[in-house]
């Protein structure tokens, strides 16, 4: 991340006017640091939007935070370096066993869950004149699987080996992923993210890309091997080339605060996400799915007592787990 970007990242948030002054909370924190993934990504940009509707609607500075993906927002988390976070439902039931190497062995709990974000469908292109027509074609290809830490970069190695295909993976911020594909250097992208992925559709645009599905054989024997996984649809449309439902598997993802967040700012936050529902899909549409239903969706972390007093009110409380 270049120290301009940085820059950039994060004063945005601390720039807009607050339109709503702060309630008047001695324990809430002046500013927020929220942790999200590399630019060019659903997360980062659906951090964005979070920050602007935060700093806008609770008078705190809510500045956003590149990092490599779930993995390293939880470690950030567990560090108290950060107090909000995208996480996907798969590294934080790793992070809450201790059971990957990431972990260094021992379990990460400061995370408490906030809301239910959106899907995360893997889902696979290659240049639009290549050969490959479906996932076993890209057996000794180059793949690009976003940075390392990163969901990609964690399951789709895996996922593709466990289907048979042994690829090269290759590493880094999307952006630059994006380039050495245009520029021939990598022979197809590896996605597990939000659709429409920003990456993939400045792609689309150039009409670049053609799209690898999953046999629903494939989708059952990944989901066997990695049962965290979901089955998960992109719908026709999400993309313009993308004329037919793609079948996929794909990970729920959750925003989490820090277990010691004060209970009325986590409260507030769920409050502003959901009452600012139009907003949120402006900056990234996949911020569709961000509705209080979806609290279903986490089983595997708890609920922060700010979040559970909100779907109390909404009358949710019946399956939600707390400490």
């Amino acid at each position: 991340m270049t120290r301009r970007r940085a820059l950039i990242a994060a004063g945005i948030a601390a720039a807009l006017p607050v339109a709503r002054a702060r309630a008047a909370e001695p324990d809430w924190p002046d500013a927020l640091l929220l942790a999200t993934a590399s630019a060019g990504g659903t997360y980062y940009a659906y951090g964005l939007g979070l920050a602007r509707v935060l700093t806008r609607d609770l008078g705190i500075a809510v500045r956003v935070r590149e990092t490599t993906g779930p993995n390293e927002n939880l470690l950030l988390l567990e560090r108290g370096e950060v107090r909000l976070a995208f996480v996907t439902t798969g590294a934080a039931a790793q992070a809450w066993a201790g059971a990957a190497p990431w972990t260094g062995g021992r379990p990460l709990r400061a995370a408490r869950a906030l809301f239910a974000m959106y899907d995360t469908p893997f889902h696979f292109v290659v240049r639009r004149d290549a050969t490959a027509r479906r996932i076993g074609d890209l057996a000794g290809a180059r793949v690009g699987m976003g940075p390392e830490g990163g969901t990609g970069a964690e399951y789709e190695p895996r996922l593709l080996a466990d289907l048979g295909v042994e690829v090269r993976p290759v590493f880094g911020s999307w952006e630059d992923l994006a380039a050495r594909f245009r520029a021939g250097e990598i022979d197809a992208i590896a996605v597990a993210a939000g659709a429409p992925f920003p990456a993939i559709a400045g792609l689309e645009a150039q009409r670049a890309i053609r799209y690898l599905t999953l046999s629903r054989a494939e989708v059952a024997r990944a989901r066997l091997a990695a049962p965290e996984l979901g089955a998960s649809v992109i719908p026709a449309g999400t993309y313009p080339s993308l004329m037919a439902d793609y079948e996929t598997v794909g990970l729920y993802n959750l925003a989490v605060a820090h277990e010691r967040m004060p209970q009325s700012l986590a409260f507030e936050i769920v409050r502003a996400v959901f009452d600012s529902h139009a907003e949120m899909m402006e900056a990234h549409p996949a911020a569709a799915a961000t509705v209080p239903g979806n609290f279903v969706r986490n089983a595997v972390l708890p609920w922060h007592p700010g979040a559970l007093r909100y779907y109390a009110s909404r009358g949710g409380t019946g399956v939600l787990r707390g400490d």
